[in-house]
């Protein structure tokens, strides 16, 4: 769909380079107004953006495990938070950026094409890149000064080669001065956002509640199959053993139909000797 090129109070979107309204116009328009421009802006990521190249599945499991794992510790009484990755974002009159998770707490939790600052009400209060074999200049320097400049509470990077984990926090003081580094305690760092511990095991980004380690969805399926072939075994062993119980119970109604036989026929030979007297 070709978008108009002037929609209302002045915003116009570039095909090329789609920023959201800033926040000026936003707050001019209508509902009506303000659906237009939900509707308008892009959810695909526009050729201005250029993004390297896709890296496969290192890159794609780094932040869709981590994804998972968030979103069902928050559906199952964790904070109440949104959880999405690789999305379009868009903050007012900003260039659209797309981080590969970034969490926001206190929204609803339903499916979003995109996420614009102004239509939500509120900004990413966590952003987290994946490295694996590109834009290291892009995260590790660029993204720490804008998402900072943002207001992004905090920004967290996985350098999957490297399995390490880098984390930034804005000053709640003084927010104009930009993030300072996270420094880990006993491997892990410690997020105020998710009020958990963010660690690398390996390769792969676990959370940790105190002692307790998150599940990724991995594990949980390592776990059910673990549960289920105890069940299966339990049924099994229920099953032998009912058989077993059958099969004795048959024998002992073989013995006893044997025993009934035998004594009939003693009954018999003792009438007859009986009838001869």
């Amino acid at each position: 769909m070709q978008p108009p090129s002037d929609l209302t109070c002045g915003w116009t979107l570039d095909p090329d380079d789609p920023r959201a309204p800033s926040q000026e116009q936003w707050d001019r328009m209508s509902p009506e107004q303000r659906a237009r421009v939900v509707a308008t802006l892009p959810s695909e990521f526009p050729p201005s953006e250029a993004h390297p190249p896709p890296e496969g599945d290192p890159h794609i499991d780094a932040w869709t495990l981590p994804r998972q794992t968030l979103r069902r510790w928050s559906k199952r009484g964790g904070r109440r938070m949104y959880v999405g990755g690789n999305m379009a974002i868009y903050y007012p009159d900003e260039r659209m950026f797309s981080p590969d998770l970034f969490a926001v707490l206190d929204v609803p939790d339903h499916n979003r094409d995109s996420w614009i600052v102004v239509h939500e009400g509120r900004g990413l209060d966590l952003c987290l890149e994946v490295v694996v074999a590109s834009r290291r200049r892009k995260d590790f320097q660029d993204n720490v000064k804008r998402y900072a400049r943002l207001g992004i509470s905090e920004y967290f990077i996985l350098d999957w080669r490297m399995h390490t984990l880098l984390g930034y926090r804005l000053p709640p003081e003084s927010r104009s001065v930009g993030y300072q580094r996270l420094v880990a305690q006993a491997g892990r760092l410690s997020s105020a956002v998710l009020g958990l511990e963010l660690f690398m095991d390996g390769a792969r980004l676990k959370f940790a509640l105190g002692d307790a380690i998150l599940p990724d969805s991995d594990e949980l399926v390592r776990r059910l199959e673990g549960l289920v072939t105890e069940a299966v075994q339990r049924a099994e062993q229920i099953e032998a053993q009912l058989l077993e119980e059958q099969r004795q119970r048959e024998q002992e109604q073989r013995r006893r139909e044997a025993l009934e036989r035998e004594v009939a026929e003693l009954r018999h030979e003792l009438a007859e000797l009986r009838e001869r007297k």
